[in-house]
């Protein structure tokens, strides 16, 4: 009954920001236990966030090379991950599921600080909560503009510096049949808020840089058009997509149950939704390449789309390949990087 009304009171309480062209920023966990409506006038200088380049961020000074930082990976051991993964499996074969995305936590070890990893990363969508975790991630949820709505599921990642990876990944049955029932999902899924959608660019490639080298994901667009009093109703049209199909499954409810079991720990905000209103549209993003501070430790969180045709090792490789920080090691340094953002900034209407 408590989680059935804070959902209520942050449906309304964007409802109202959207009715008065309030700007404001909305968090929800993967739960959907803990969501936050933040107005931006309101908004504390512990939460920090870019997205596409609008955000309030407050750069630090720091004086080391970038070129000297440490960045170590502890993961879970492969018969722990292949007792998860064998509980999705065994779901697919009873028709359960025929998608889950599987997700599992690893320890890293790093000589960077929150601050300092939030500082320098580069990603489309990043987000400091507190001391508490980030969020460096290249998947949108969905955007508004201009009465239009779309979204961008990614599914399809594979090492850049692999020989014609582009072709292998974009020709890989198995990544193919996962990124086309993400889509179908995410399809269906806005279908239920929008009108005319399409799905308008299928299966292209985002080339993202990661500390120690550049991944290749391939994502599509999807679109539809909403009507202009949208803004009345902004509470209701989020929390009706959610939970993310791409981080979720197929078919949704039944997935998430079957998440719980094999995962054993709630996500908390990992793949929740991060969306801000700027009093006009909307631009949102799934959690995902994402850190947290437990306990005084640095804990990431990663994982893939499991299906019939997947493959025990090439999944819990790459669960590990996804654990990293979007830090080009060519940067400039720290203190050349702190020199150009002196004065906090902030690019949004107050």
């Amino acid at each position: 009954m408590k989680q059935h009304l804070l959902t209520q009171r942050a449906i309304e309480d964007m409802n109202l920001l959207g009715r008065l062209r309030c700007p404001f920023l909305f968090l929800i966990d993967f739960e959907m236990k803990r969501p936050l409506v933040l107005p931006i006038h309101d908004l504390p200088d512990e939460i920090q966030f870019n997205f596409n380049g609008v955000g309030k961020e407050s750069f630090l000074h720091y004086a080391q090379s970038i070129s000297d930082f440490s960045f170590k990976k502890l993961p879970i051991s492969k018969d722990e991950y292949t007792r998860g993964f064998n509980v999705v499996m065994d779901s697919i074969h009873k028709g359960d599921t025929f998608l889950t995305n599987l997700t599992f936590p690893t320890r890293v070890e790093t000589s960077l600080t929150m601050d300092e990893m939030y500082l320098l990363s580069k990603a489309k969508y990043k987000l400091k909560f507190y001391n508490e975790w980030m969020v460096f991630s290249p998947e949108p949820f969905i955007k508004i503009e201009g009465g239009i709505i779309s979204t961008f599921p990614m599914k399809g990642t594979i090492d850049a510096s692999i020989p014609n990876a582009d072709n292998i990944i974009l020709n890989d049955h198995k990544e193919m049949a996962e990124h086309n029932t993400v889509v179908d999902l995410l399809r269906n899924d806005l279908s239920r808020v929008a009108r005319k959608v399409h799905v308008s660019h299928h299966r292209y490639i985002d080339r993202i840089k990661t500390h120690n080298k550049e991944i290749l994901q391939v994502s599509s667009a999807i679109q539809g058009s909403i009507k202009d009093y949208y803004h009345d109703h902004l509470g209701e049209l989020l929390l009706t997509l959610l939970p993310a199909g791409s981080i979720s499954g197929a078919p949704k409810k039944k997935t998430c149950q079957i998440i719980r079991t094999a995962e054993g720990q709630p996500r908390g905000y990992y793949t929740g939704i991060a969306a801000y209103y700027d009093g006009y549209n909307v631009d949102s993003c799934v959690l995902i390449r994402y850190i947290e501070n437990k306990n005084d430790h640095l804990i990431a969180r990663s994982g893939g789309g499991i299906t019939f045709m997947s493959n025990l090792d090439a999944e819990y490789q790459e669960m590990i390949d996804k654990v990293y920080v979007p830090i080009n090691r060519n940067h400039k340094n720290r203190q050349q990087e702190s020199d150009e953002y002196q004065v906090a900034q902030s690019t949004m209407p107050s």
